[in-house]
């Protein structure tokens, strides 16, 4: 994944570099570390910057786990069997910046991927483990399978620091997404109605279809934490996907507009032009929208 990125940022003469291994606890990215620090393969934090410095901010962040057997927390056998997909968000958000970059949109472009592989061995992070993130903000894990919010709230909370003037966060999160809407309708979360309403009508337009989900703060209390100050995965089986966002939502606070997607990223089975495998989800509604604000 992080061979790919490099090759697309030396295409379009972005700027890219990669924070590896034990170098994310020096920098701060402990989170990132922590979900991948059982596998061979180490964790990384890919970061691409390309554009004018002086236009509009536009930060995109992919979750990248490139492989994921749930950790600890193992998924059954038949849930592992596309869990290579699991780095769609990723691949979406290189799809998105290869669109900006190609049509030379007038934003400076930021791209965040933090990529690892969620493995079993016996240094992998374990349920009830608690561990500080780049915000500051302490999490206890309430489970190794909520892999994917983990890497992404240091990579939101990075993103965050330099207050773009759009944070769009894409990645394959929640089975509780595709239960309520299915594997072809991501649900998408805002508190901009204006940014929502942009997003709504391009999704219709592009036959990229995207459905509004709400932010509700209700169900954010689900996410406290008896030991530290929340829980990544709240017991209970009701509205995974929403305290998820609100998971994320925490490490999103300087950011004048912020965008969370949970795609699928797969097609279960071949329709016409849509072939069985990987799938290209928000990519094209989100460009329609970059390019009529900022063409």
């Amino acid at each position: 994944l992080a061979q790919a990125a490099q090759a697309l940022a030396g295409q379009f003469g972005a700027t890219y570099s990669c924070i590896i291994g034990d170098d994310l606890l020096r920098q701060n990215f402990p989170l990132i570390h922590a979900v991948g620090m059982a596998s061979t393969r180490a964790p990384r934090l890919i970061d691409i910057t390309w554009g004018d410095a002086s236009h509009p901010k536009v930060t995109l962040v992919g979750k990248g786990v490139c492989f994921d057997t749930g950790g600890l927390d193992l998924k059954p056998s038949s849930g592992m069997l596309i869990m290579k997909k699991d780095m769609g968000g990723a691949a979406n958000v290189l799809a998105l910046a290869q669109m900006i970059m190609d049509a030379k949109l007038k934003v400076r472009l930021r791209v965040l991927i933090p990529a690892v592989e969620n493995s079993v061995a016996g240094n992998a992070f374990r349920p009830l483990d608690i561990f500080p993130s780049r915000k500051g903000v302490n999490v206890e894990i309430g489970n190794t399978d909520a892999e994917g919010r983990l890497v992404l709230a240091d990579a939101l909370a990075l993103a965050d620091e330099e207050k773009p003037d759009l944070l769009i966060d894409l990645g394959t999160l929640t089975g509780a997404a595709r239960v309520a809407l299915g594997p072809d309708l991501p649900p998408f979360y805002t508190n901009d109605e204006a940014l929502a309403a942009d997003v709504a009508r391009h999704a219709r337009a592009e036959n990229d279809p995207l459905w509004r989900m709400p932010l509700w703060m209700p169900y954010d209390s689900w996410l406290d934490s008896k030991t530290a100050n929340l829980n990544n995965a709240p017991g209970g089986a009701f509205a995974g996907s929403i305290t998820c966002a609100l998971f994320l939502k925490r490490f999103v606070e300087s950011a004048k507009s912020w965008l969370h997607v949970d795609i699928y990223g797969w097609t279960p089975s071949a329709k016409p032009a849509r072939p069985e495998g990987g799938e290209c989800q928000a990519a094209r509604a989100l460009y329609k929208l970059l390019s009529e604000r900022y063409g």
